[in-house]
């Protein structure tokens, strides 16, 4: 989007790319003819100029010579009437001679008439020069103008298909394939001990499409996921939405007793809520998220990092529990800690979808999404420091059979 200030009202207003190319085409288009009509006005006055300064010294030089030669005709006259008695004899010889001279001026004045005609001639052509140089100037500032509009056209369409192609990446190919595919890319290195393979027990009458399970060294589940992924493409006549295979995703979930369930989804593809990021719909369905393809992974790697920092005290949970501990107290400890941890887990999941919707928006709100992140970390940090300080010292003090059993131990 271009922000343009409006020079009348000094009010901002946006438009986009296509908006701003109209306007400025029409600028230029206006500008342009503007320019056309001046210089070919200009031309038109130069041409008048020059043909009327060129008729009047043709007449100017013509009433000149002409008023000369009547002088001088006169003259000639006064001078023959003068000698016409001297010269009577030679009548003949002085009739011819003013016929010569008559004959000699007249072509003299014929000359110069063709001189000037020829000049007239020489000016037409090249005011004819003139105008059809400006025509191919204009014109070829015209075809540039078009190259210049049309390419604009060329990179809009292309902007446009690039958009298009983006938003339509998984048709054509499944997404269960492509979510499986990104998967295997990264289970070598980063999912090692982890199981991802497809739903295929459907002894409950429903399945998912895929179960992601991750144990220790020990085999004590780290964390269990529930995968659904639904696509659609645009020539779909029935339009499915998201909010209706949430219901049936916990119920899939809670048969296959998995911790979490995501839904990944392409449907309701114009939607900014389900576009801004990982969704959280806990709200709706305990432990549950919509995300889209590319967060597929992100999902995996959020949840599975909460869980390692909880699973140390998980494992001594379950120690104290097989020794039947009274645990009346310690129970109300960890749940305690598992409280705060969550507190600081949802506040760390909350920042993490702000850092995701910043991430999606426009340059300028980068810093936003620096504090969002930075918040985030802390907030992941300060967990992660009350776990590190939670040790079996602080969580038996005050409980005297759970200090007497471990000094027992001792």
């Amino acid at each position: 989007m271009n922000e343009i200030i409006c020079p009348s009202c000094q009010k901002a207003f946006k438009v986009d790319e296509a908006g701003f190319a109209d306007i400025l085409k029409q600028v230029r288009d206006h500008q342009f003819e503007e320019e056309l009509l001046k210089r070919l006005a200009l031309a038109d006055k130069e041409k008048e100029s020059a043909v009327k300064l060129a008729e009047a010294n043709i007449k100017n030089s013509l009433q000149e010579q002409l008023l000369k030669k009547d002088k001088e005709l006169t003259e000639l006259k006064a001078q023959k009437e003068t000698e016409f008695l001297q010269l009577k004899a030679k009548l003949d010889n002085a009739e011819i001679a003013k016929k010569l001279a008559i004959t000699e001026a007249t072509q003299k004045v014929e000359k110069e008439r063709d001189d000037l005609t020829n000049v007239i001639k020489l000016k037409d052509t090249e005011k004819e020069l003139l105008e059809k140089s400006l025509n191919e100037k204009y014109s070829a500032a015209l075809k540039e103008k078009d190259a210049i509009i049309r390419h604009k056209d060329e990179e809009i369409a292309l902007r446009k298909d690039m958009k298009l192609k983006l938003s339509t990446k998984m048709i054509g190919e499944t997404l269960e394939q492509h979510c499986e595919t990104e998967f295997n890319k990264l289970r070598a290195t980063a999912f090692q001990r982890a199981y991802f393979e497809k739903d295929n027990d459907s002894k409950f009458g429903s399945k998912g499409d895929f179960i992601y399970k991750e144990t220790d060294e020990a085999g004590n589940e780290i964390i269990s996921i529930m995968f659904e992924m639904k696509n659609e493409g645009d020539e779909t006549a029935t339009k499915k939405r998201n909010e209706d295979f949430l219901k049936e995703l916990d119920k899939d979930r809670t048969e296959k007793k998995c911790e979490y369930a995501v839904l990944v989804s392409l449907l309701e593809a114009d939607s900014e809520y389900y576009n801004s990021g990982i969704v959280d719909v806990s709200h709706k369905f305990n432990k549950m998220y919509v995300v889209r393809p590319q967060f597929f992974i992100p999902i995996i790697t959020l949840l599975r990092n909460a869980a390692m920092n909880s699973l140390q005290y998980k494992a001594e949970l379950s120690l104290v529990k097989n020794q039947n501990i009274d645990i009346t107290n310690f129970e109300e400890k960890i749940n305690a800690f598992k409280d705060g941890f969550a507190r600081n887990y949802e506040l760390a999941s909350r920042k993490f979808k702000t850092a995701i919707d910043e991430i999606d928006k426009t340059i300028d709100h980068l810093q936003k999404t620096k504090d969002a992140l930075l918040s985030s970390d802390n907030n992941l940090r300060l967990a992660n420091q009350k776990a590190e300080d939670l040790t079996i010292k602080k969580l038996t003090h005050g409980n005297p059979t759970m200090k007497a059993k471990f000094d027992e131990l001792k």
